[in-house]
């Protein structure tokens, strides 16, 4: 198991904060794809920052949560990539790209190597000396995604990567990622949780979504997207979210 959290329950800390996360589950195996669908202010972004470590001081995880997170050297196995894609802009696309191998402390020659291919893979190859202001949006997420896949981390943690696309780029985009079997882009056993409002896109791209509704958080269903089960799946999802 890459993860697994139970009874996670999350309040904003003081004596009347309100309560954002009540008794969540949620269980990643090694080369799953797991979405996480639910309305606005259910607590899904803050699922993902508790899952990598990253609660802010505001808010408190209770005694009786847990979060086991596969560990490497003593830390999360983790890489987040958050909704903008933080790009520096003084650095070019591929030094952007080699930030994320730099940081997790990956040695620099494979990391070089992996890079390469991944350039081709992600469709970026001969972008590598272009200024983050030279490449369009759709480009911009996939150096971002790159930048997290060369972590190198066993989990990615994925919150609305592309809702700041245009409709067509964010099909596109979907369209890319199914193809590109990210969770297959790790070298030691990669999973990949990923957050979204867009039904579609989690029916797509996700072996299960995990439905939430709230405020506060509550995990109502999982629900497999077998191939060939995919209308089901979205009538479902469709039919638990009100729409």
């Amino acid at each position: 198991m890459v993860a697994e959290v139970a009874r996670l329950t999350v309040d904003v800390r003081g004596p009347s904060g309100p309560r954002i996360l009540e008794d969540v589950a949620l269980s990643v195996r090694a080369g799953e794809f797991v979405a996480v669908v639910g309305p606005s202010g259910c607590g899904k972004s803050t699922l993902l920052r508790a899952v990598a470590g990253l609660l802010p001081p505001s808010l408190v995880a209770s005694g009786g949560s847990r979060i086991d997170v596969a560990t490497d050297g003593g830390r999360r196995d983790v890489a987040w990539m958050p909704q903008r894609d933080g790009l520096l802009p003084w650095r070019r696309a591929w030094s952007n790209a080699m930030l994320g191998a730099q940081i997790a402390g990956r040695d620099e020659a494979a990391a070089k190597v992996r890079a390469t291919e991944l350039f081709e893979r992600f469709g970026l190859a001969g972008s590598e000396r272009r200024w983050p202001h030279e490449l369009s949006g759709g480009m911009r997420q996939r150096l971002a995604l790159l930048r997290t896949v060369l972590a190198d981390r066993r989990l990615l943690l994925l919150d609305e990567p592309f809702s700041g696309l245009d409709a067509l780029t964010r099909r596109r985009m979907n369209s890319w990622l199914r193809d590109v079997d990210l969770v297959g882009t790790g070298s030691r056993g990669s999973a990949v949780v990923l957050v979204t409002h867009d039904v579609d896109e989690a029916v797509l791209l996700a072996d299960r979504v995990l439905v939430m509704s709230g405020p506060p958080g509550r995990v109502v269903d999982c629900i497999l997207t077998r191939a060939g089960s995919e209308d089901a799946a979205r009538g479902r999802l469709l039919e638990l979210l009100g729409v």
